[in-house]
This record gives structure tokens, C-alpha cells and sequence, in this order.
């Protein structure tokens, strides 16, 4: 019986084991997007837009999010940030070429924002509220919210035209690469 335990112990503290070195294997993909009630973790689809993954690590490792406000929050459908005007006219100066996939605009999705130009994506981006028909296969989704959607449900909805945040807009308070996380 003592063997048995120790035999299902190991089993389980190697598990354990494998599991944790998984996680931080995955912390180079993943985001730490603070925002001013709490953490919402993104999965970055590297499979999906590799270059767009890049840049974004980029930018967040330089700290160009943080304060960045979510100038275009529309209830039912997204809330979108990256522009350092705070208006969606500006980015960081870096088109992207198009990645598109097949894969669905949802609940979390994080896609990224462009002009009519299909190749103008730069360094905004939205979560998704809700499902998007719409988008699929036209915009570039590059990251899937993982925990913390209820923190992007409470950020301040716009009331101006197409979804302008009137006021006082929500910020990022810190956006980071989990892998470079000191909290």
C-alpha cells in the first residue's frame, strides 16, 4: 500500500512538475493587460498572425500601451485602444501586412484594427463583447482573452459618434509580456 502511494506521488508532483513548465513555457505568448479593476490575460495567437504577436511584445515591452486610453467602446461589440492620440487616427508609426485566418470573431477575441487599407494595421486593437460575423476573415486576430473578461465588460462605454468614449476614457494602466511580469 505505501508503494502504491508513493507511486501515485510521484505520478502526481511529476505532473505537477510538467504542467508548471508548460505555463512557462506559454508566458512569451501570453499578456498581462491591466486595467483599473484588475488583471485580463490574453493568449497571443502566434499560430494565427506571428508578425502582428511580434510587434504587439514589441510595443508592450517598450511600455506604448501603457496609459493609452479605449477611445472607441461600443456595448455588444468591442472596445478598442493602441492610439496614442486617444482618437483612432494614430499608431506607432508601423503598418503590418494582413494575417487573416479563419479563425472566429467571439467573446474575447482580440483583433487588430485597421483602415480601409487591409495592410494598415499598426499598434490599435479591440476585445470583442460578443460575436462578430462581420469580421471574420477581414481583420487580423491575433489574441484570445483567457481570464478577466469581466474587467473588459466594466470598461466605460462610448456615447459620441461610432462609439467615441465621452469624458474621461478608460486607460491601460499596464500592459506586459508575462514573461517579463514583475506582478
Amino acid at each position: 500500500m505505501t508503494r502504491l502511494i508513493s507511486a501515485f506521488a510521484a505520478l502526481i508532483f511529476g505532473v505537477l512538475i510538467m504542467t508548471e513548465q508548460a505555463l512557462a513555457l506559454d508566458l512569451e505568448n501570453t499578456l498581462y493587460l491591466d486595467l483599473k479593476d484588475g488583471r485580463v490575460v490574453i493568449e497571443m495567437r502566434e499560430d494565427l498572425a506571428p508578425k502582428h504577436v511580434t510587434r504587439i511584445k514589441q510595443l508592450a515591452r517598450e511600455g506604448f500601451y501603457d496609459g493609452l486610453t479605449f477611445h472607441r467602446v461600443i456595448d455588444g461589440f468591442m472596445a478598442q485602444t493602441g492610439d496614442p492620440l486617444g482618437n483612432g487616427t494614430s499608431g506607432s508609426g508601423v503598418n503590418l501586412p494582413a494575417e487573416f485566418s479563419r479563425e472566429k470573431y467571439v467573446r474575447g477575441t482580440v483583433g487588430m484594427a485597421r483602415s480601409q487599407d487591409i495592410n494598415s494595421g499598426d499598434s490599435q486593437f479591440y476585445i470583442m463583447f460578443d460575436r462578430s460575423e462581420y469580421l471574420d476573415g477581414k481583420y487580423t486576430v491575433w489574441g484570445q482573452v483567457v481570464q478577466g473578461m469581466e474587467f473588459v465588460d466594466n470598461i466605460k462605454k462610448g456615447e459620441g459618434p461610432n462609439g467615441a468614449v465621452l469624458g474621461e476614457p478608460d486607460t491601460i494602466v499596464r500592459m506586459q509580456v508575462a514573461a517579463d511580469a514583475k506582478d
